[in-house]
């Protein structure tokens, strides 16, 4: 099974969120006394309890245990790298004297790509392995299975893969209760639908596209997306010329692209995950009359080039694809981009991160220096730090919108999301493009200022 096959895997177990229960808390087991501690019936988890109630910030020489909650770790592409993001985070910090002088340690959960497993491990590794901080989660399903055990654990947790408001929604309108959920990558799903648009505002034009068919899978992931869309993109001065969500289970785009090239449309402007390899084949392998990008999930693996291949003449199908990421290998958006690519590449034989890894060695980096500043891995007294940070990471400068903070058009906030904006969190937009010996890199296309090559037509337009 190739990466992207398990990737599809992935993506496609993910459910519908489950009725939430309460949970036995962890701060309260730290600060219980022994005696409370003895009345106490934990069916199957009384012997992590007793390791985890003798623990405290006071005992140097008890290890800082970082929790990693990834979907199939050991074969999973997105899984995969935000585990190993998360041990070159660790070990560099441990080359570093730690934090606060405590060794730091990974304990990782392995999410199934299901939300009710995502549930189980969350608490497994906090209860059990007694976690002071815990990071990942890719499905937007998954994480609302566990924003409940989150605030009922009162222990900070850095998202690094969803992006679905919701978790911030309750942030905002319930703060004391969801206070401890901060998502440090990538931008939400509102903020995701505006730098489609700014993207459109500044490239549309210079690369021709002046009609554009809309399309996006009618999956839960994309409505944030295409409400942005709808309210803004005719204001960027392209001519939408069809609009259409088509259902999830999609596999044949032949009648939806008859209707892109009967519209006359210059682009099929997409946003698509579960669907992407369909609607990418059936693009490039009859070679459809007009280019094709937007939010396309599948072409952000760095693999994806040699796997997406035309089953005949086995041309690459991504090539002229265009997509949006968080960063690529190519990236240099800060001092520390590329740092952190070598040395993910020089511990995993020459493999590149996902958009996942990239925001989870952020976050635990953020967390190592909030913690040291502070002096305590106390989750109640780092909550404020997060709060007040400002971070420059792999991907840019890590600030979180505030308590008071209101969308634009909405009737609530994004609270302890990372900030949108050219000066803090700006995706990259690349082109799968063939380099001179016929290999395909993520060549960055947008913004200008991080731009590797210009956009380039298809060969058969």
């Amino acid at each position: 099974m190739t990466d992207l096959e398990r990737w599809e895997t992935t993506v496609g177990k993910a459910g519908n969120r489950g009725r939430q229960q309460r949970t036995l808390n962890r701060r309260r087991l730290l600060k219980a006394t022994t005696g409370v501690a003895a009345g106490l019936s934990v069916a199957g988890c009384l012997d992590s309890y007793d390791t985890i109630a003798g623990s405290s910030d006071d005992d140097a020489a008890e290890p800082v245990t970082i929790g990693v909650l990834a979907p199939n770790p050991d074969s999973d592409y997105v899984g995969r790298s935000i585990v190993r993001a998360a041990t070159v985070a660790v070990a560099e910090l441990n080359d570093d004297g730690g934090i606060n002088g405590r060794d730091v340690e990974l304990a990782v959960g392995d999410t199934n790509g299901s939300p009710l497993e995502a549930r189980r491990q969350y608490q497994r590794l906090v209860l059990e392995e007694g976690a002071d901080v815990t990071v990942g989660i890719f499905a937007s399903e998954a994480l609302m299975g566990v924003i409940d055990d989150i605030a009922e654990q009162e222990t900070i947790h850095l998202t690094s893969g969803a992006a679905t408001t919701e978790a911030s929604r309750l942030v905002n309108e319930s703060y004391d209760q969801y206070k401890y959920h901060f998502r440090v990558g990538p931008i939400n799903d509102y903020d995701l639908g505006r730098s489609q648009i700014d993207f459109m505002d500044d490239m549309a034009a210079e690369i021709g596209w002046e009609s554009v068919a809309l399309l996006a899978e009618d999956y839960s992931w994309t409505e944030e997306p295409w409400d942005i869309y709808q309210e803004h993109l005719a204001e960027t001065g392209v001519d939408i010329v069809m609009e259409e969500r088509y259902p999830p289970a999609t596999d044949d785009f032949s009648d939806i692209y008859d209707r892109v090239e009967d519209a006359d449309a210059d682009v099929a402007f997409i946003t698509a995950a579960h669907t992407g390899n369909e609607a990418l084949a059936d693009w490039a392998a009859p070679q459809r009359p007009f280019a094709f990008g937007g939010i396309h999930v599948p072409m952000q693996l760095p693999a994806y080039y040699e796997q997406a291949r035309h089953p005949q003449t086995d041309a690459a199908l991504a090539e002229y694809g265009v997509s949006y990421n968080s960063a690529t290998a190519q990236s240099t958006t800060t001092s520390k981009t590329q740092d952190f690519i070598n040395h993910y590449q020089e511990m995993f034989d020459g493999a590149n991160p996902v958009y996942t890894g990239y925001h989870t060695y952020d976050g635990i980096k953020l967390f190592a220096e909030k913690a040291a500043e502070a002096g305590t891995v106390d989750s109640d007294d780092l909550v404020p730090e997060l709060e007040a940070a400002s971070f420059t990471g792999t991907t840019g400068t890590l600030e979180f919108y505030g308590q008071d903070h209101q969308a634009e058009g909405r009737a609530y906030g994004h609270t302890h999301d990372i900030v949108y904006g050219e000066d803090t969190q700006q995706p990259i937009y690349f082109q799968w493009q063939a380099d001179e010996t016929g290999e395909g890199t993520q060549e960055i296309i947008w913004p200008e200022s991080e731009a590797t090559a210009e956009y380039t037509d298809p060969d058969w337009l």
